[in-house]
């Protein structure tokens, strides 16, 4: 298997950095700490993961959430994985807000277009998450 990244999360995301269980991408829309985990596998589901990546997934999950939590300050975490729209399997971490654009429903499809992320805002994130939870930037 040669692992793509599939070219919706591709064209809507900066792709951050590598841990073992995958890829980290943060949304290009900066009006929410908005990041996304995709696993390098084929499998669609979490369910189908072989045991090792699962809990190597689980374990970024939970790291990259306590990095947004405490860099953001977020009154609420959501994490999921949905897969209706992208098939590639791949896990949301975003950092929510009372009163931010789709507050308090989902960020899905409802994000009204916001600003971007700087190159500075980039490699600050990218150090930070390096430091928070080993990843390796690219």
């Amino acid at each position: 298997m040669t692992f793509q990244l599939d070219d919706r999360l591709r064209d809507d995301c900066h792709v951050l950095g590598r841990l073992p269980a995958g890829l980290v991408l943060l949304h290009r829309n900066a009006a929410l700490p908005w990041f996304i985990l995709v696993p390098e596998t084929d499998v669609a589901e979490l369910h189908q993961l072989p045991d090792a990546l699962r809990i190597s997934l689980v374990g970024a999950q939970d790291g990259l959430a306590r990095f947004v939590a405490r860099r953001f300050e977020c009154h609420k975490l959501n994490v999921a994985a949905l897969g209706n729209q992208v098939r590639q399997l791949h896990v949301h971490v975003i950092g929510r807000f009372e009163g931010d654009p789709c507050w308090p429903g989902p960020v899905w499809g409802r994000l009204p277009p916001g600003p971007a992320y700087g190159r500075a805002e980039l490699d600050d994130l990218r150090a930070g998450l390096g430091d928070a939870i080993a990843m390796v930037p690219l």
